[in-house]
């Protein structure tokens, strides 16, 4: 079994899972290899760089490390463990070791990741939750990074439902980033687990997000983008996913809209196109896991639910108003009413929930969960 001193071989170049897996075999016990000679190191099979980096001892490094690990109760486990996951040895470049915080037991469950942008609007912040509630529900277990927007949309999905989501970090699991997110790590942790490659005291770089992506892709059986910008960082994942020989999956938008952009790459790419849970379902060839989602359970249009019927005025300028942003002057135009009433009837729907506004002032409106949780 790992144990804390084995967050050393976490990051060494070239050192992978199957890399991994090979030196046990003739090495059974893999904190032998710290110290011994260059020239022995080599012909194991590591690199350069990382016979190096393993000669190289920092007191000071490895006592504040283990520490953290014993501080924030962070696990560690090394590819040739039974508890190490299956599908994650699958793929090329999979790490020789992840930490871990929370329920190891999960990272065997089938896994579906979920991401998209950072900055999604209302609409889709509200899809990416409404079907990681429905995913949830039906057994699937919610991958995604722990980002603000979609990330977040889709974990606080899942856990709604009462299912698993597991996040992967760009971080050490020393800490949680954002920190915003805080409080939904830890819920998370409740059901869930934290994983990361690298170890206590890594900070939030850039690259790093782009090196957890592989792993978001890799613990899943598929990939699902919602909302995503051309350049999006999520569009890595659905590639990363692509290479995996994991299945990919989008939502589309608005051709008005730039957060579509990505999405319709990937479809134009052959993503298979996501309106409803069933269409995952389907693609991935497994039934609902669990047998309990309801086709009455699903996104639907305002004007359907329940309450009391809106007034005529109000009727009239929820019909003007799309799922894509309109300005306040085609409102007036396409409705026939004057600025005064627009105004205060936009004001009205907004505290209702039922329209929401852009950066640009302009307005469109949202859709409605019809769940309960």
């Amino acid at each position: 079994m790992a144990t804390p001193e084995h967050y050393r071989f976490a990051c060494l170049p070239r050192l992978d899972a199957s890399l991994w897996c090979r030196l046990i075999d003739r090495v059974p016990f893999p904190l032998q290899l710290i110290g011994l000679p260059e020239d022995r190191l080599l012909s194991l099979g590591l690199s350069k760089p990382a016979a190096l980096a393993l000669q190289r001892e920092d007191p000071s490094r490895h006592r504040a490390t283990l520490d953290a690990l014993a501080r924030h109760h962070i696990e560690i486990i090394a590819a040739h463990e039974p508890d190490y996951p299956p599908q994650l040895l699958e793929i090329r470049g999979a790490p020789a070791v992840i930490f871990i915080r929370g329920h190891r037991e999960v990272l065997k469950l089938p896994q579906l990741a979920m991401v998209g942008s950072r900055h999604p609007t209302a609409n889709g912040a509200l899809t990416a939750r409404d079907l990681a509630f429905h995913f949830a529900r039906c057994g699937l277990a919610i991958t995604s990074g722990l980002a603000i927007g979609i990330d977040a949309a889709s974990h606080s999905g899942a856990l709604a439902a009462e299912g698993i989501s597991l996040a992967v970090c760009g971080t050490g699991l020393d800490r949680i980033y954002p920190d915003a997110h805080i409080d939904l790590a830890e819920r998370l942790l409740e059901r869930g687990v934290l994983v990361s490659e690298f170890p206590p005291g890594t900070a939030p770089l850039p690259h790093h997000f782009v090196q957890r992506n592989r792993l978001i892709s890799g613990l899943s059986m598929g990939v699902l983008v919602i909302e995503a910008a051309f350049k999006s960082g999520s569009l890595s994942t659905a590639r990363y996913a692509g290479d995996q020989g994991r299945e990919v999956f989008a939502v589309p938008g608005s051709i008005h809209s730039p957060l579509s952009r990505g999405c319709h790459q990937l479809l134009r790419e052959g993503a298979t196109l996501v309106e409803n849970a069933e269409d995952v379902f389907r693609e991935l060839k497994i039934s609902q896991l669990n047998q309990v989602f309801s086709t009455s359970d699903r996104l639907v249009l305002p004007e359907s639910v329940g309450g009391s019927r809106l007034d005529n005025p109000s009727e009239i300028l929820l019909d003007a108003i799309g799922f894509e942003p309109t300005s306040l002057d085609a409102l007036i135009a396409s409705t026939g009413l004057s600025s005064t009433s627009v105004a205060s009837l936009l004001l009205s729907l907004e505290l209702e929930g039922r329209v929401a506004s852009d950066s640009s002032g302009r307005f469109y409106r949202v859709l409605q969960l019809t769940h309960k949780e």
